[in-house]
């Protein structure tokens, strides 16, 4: 599953520079952050959303707020929430902590530029997977292009052969979008699992189409996961 995360990211060129505390610590993407002459919460704090009635086709549909809808950009993440990754850091006085990978970003709330619960100096020493977990791992990311782009929506999913499993999605939300709850549905189908993933959407009238296509990437995996 990682690994197919990793391939889908980026490009050849960029994934050679990479590192691993930089690709999970990326900004959230949105045009808006980007363009200094236009509004925004997460580059100034109170200066308002831009996004909110602009362009948002790329942007988050669950785990938003008034003040951002910003998604994360990162493939690699979304394959670690599926594996319960946990990151070891240290901080600046020294001492060091491990957070589940579930607890490092946080959604923008009333303060979009924070976006993780990292403090001033402390620095990302390791990622640590646990054992692994068996069953059928896949990650399928619906993108724009087939290179170098990021993902509309992505599923990054441990089927085991008894049909539980694990469903962590991407490219809808201001982090790694995972609910344990919504992963007792998936022997009813990628239709329930995505109701309750999706449960309390605000899509815009741009990225609204994202919904369906949760719902039919999840399809798409669970099959690929019988086969």
């Amino acid at each position: 599953l990682l690994s197919r995360a990793l391939l889908a990211g980026a490009s050849g060129q960029l994934r050679n520079r990479a590192t691993t505390a930089g690709n999970l610590l990326q900004r959230t993407r949105c045009p808006y952050f980007y363009d200094t002459n236009q509004p925004c919460n997460k580059r100034q704090p109170g200066s308002g959303c831009s996004a909110l009635a602009g362009f948002s086709r790329q942007l988050a549909v669950v785990g938003v707020s008034d003040a951002c809808i910003a998604s994360h950009p990162s493939d690699m993440a979304v394959a670690m929430r599926a594996l319960d990754a946990v990151v070891e850091t240290v901080r600046a006085d020294g001492t060091t902590r491990s957070i589940p990978i579930a607890d490092l970003h946080r959604l923008p709330g009333d303060t979009p530029h924070v976006e993780h619960v990292l403090e001033r100096g402390e620095l990302i020493t390791a990622v640590v997977l646990p054992k692994p977990a068996g069953g059928k791992q896949i990650y399928r990311k619906v993108r724009d292009r087939a290179s170098y782009a990021f993902a509309l929506v992505s599923v990054g999913a441990v089927v085991q052969p008894d049909g539980t499993g694990r469903v962590a999605v991407g490219g809808i939300a201001p982090k790694p979008w995972r609910d344990e709850a919504a992963e007792k549905e998936l022997a009813n189908g990628a239709k329930a699992v995505a109701a309750m993933l999706l449960a309390g959407a605000r899509p815009t009238e741009q990225n609204a189409f994202k919904l369906t296509l949760v719902e039919r990437a999840l399809s798409a995996v669970l099959v690929e996961a019988k086969g």
